[in-house]
């Protein structure tokens, strides 16, 4: 029996689809030669709009994209905006949400913490499955609902320099390069992620161990109610 296929839009070194473990197209705007899957370099809305006019869009039963989120992210309001920087980054989330809603197939649409453009129907954490970051990511389901898993209390802090001070802790800042973040090694086991060691790559994906949670529940109700096909 074959398994059912996942588009991974917007999908950096694939942190989300090795979770998924989906054999199905990744679809970045940027060269990713670490991606671990079949692989479309091209944008990714012009594809999706291009799969759904061609009717190829029935190949997938499910679809995951994590849109750019620099343009209202919590830390790029909280420091570069507060230094003069940013507020040039395109927001892609709302034409994003309006593509997959016409693919009439069940999404996920992922987003950090501090972006309202997306409704918060399912919040991960890395706590919830031992892992070395915190890593809050917000998930918008569309066409399929899911349980909210209960968020699992921090057992201390994020490693690293705090205005002067350096503080340890579980945890390391899977983001940035300075202030005493970590080594390229501390972030693959941190992450989980150990087929890339571009600090860009690793500091943008998600845990694989968020999209393995999301992916088996899609699929546990899926076969529920016969959506899947073989």
């Amino acid at each position: 029996m074959s398994r059912p296929r996942v588009l991974d839009l917007f999908s950096c070194a694939g942190g989300a689809a090795v979770g998924y473990d989906r054999a199905g197209f990744a679809v970045d705007i940027a060269d990713r030669p670490n991606y671990p899957f079949p692989y479309h370099r091209g944008d990714a809305l012009e594809f999706l709009a291009a799969l759904v006019v061609s009717g190829e869009i029935e190949r997938y039963a499910f679809l995951h994209a994590s849109p750019p989120c620099q343009d209202k992210c919590a830390l790029t309001v909280g420091t570069n905006r507060s230094r003069g920087w940013g507020g040039a980054h395109e927001d892609l989330v709302a034409p994003t949400r309006a593509l997959l809603d016409q693919t009439g197939l069940p999404y996920v649409i992922e987003q950090p913490n501090g972006r309202a453009e997306i409704r918060k129907d399912l919040s991960l954490c890395g706590e919830m499955f031992g892992l070395g970051v915190i890593r809050h990511r917000n998930f918008e389901l569309g066409g399929w609902t899911t349980v909210q898993p209960a968020h699992v209390p921090h057992r201390g802090r994020v490693k690293g320099w705090r205005h002067g001070e350096y503080f340890d802790g579980p945890y390391v800042a899977a983001y940035g390069s300075g202030g005493g973040k970590p080594s390229i090694a501390e972030l693959q086991t941190a992450m989980g992620i150990t087929w890339t060691d571009v600090r860009e790559e690793l500091t943008e994906a998600i845990p694989p161990a968020y999209s393995a949670w999301i992916g088996g529940q899609f699929l546990a109700a899926a076969e529920q109610y016969g959506a899947v096909a073989a």
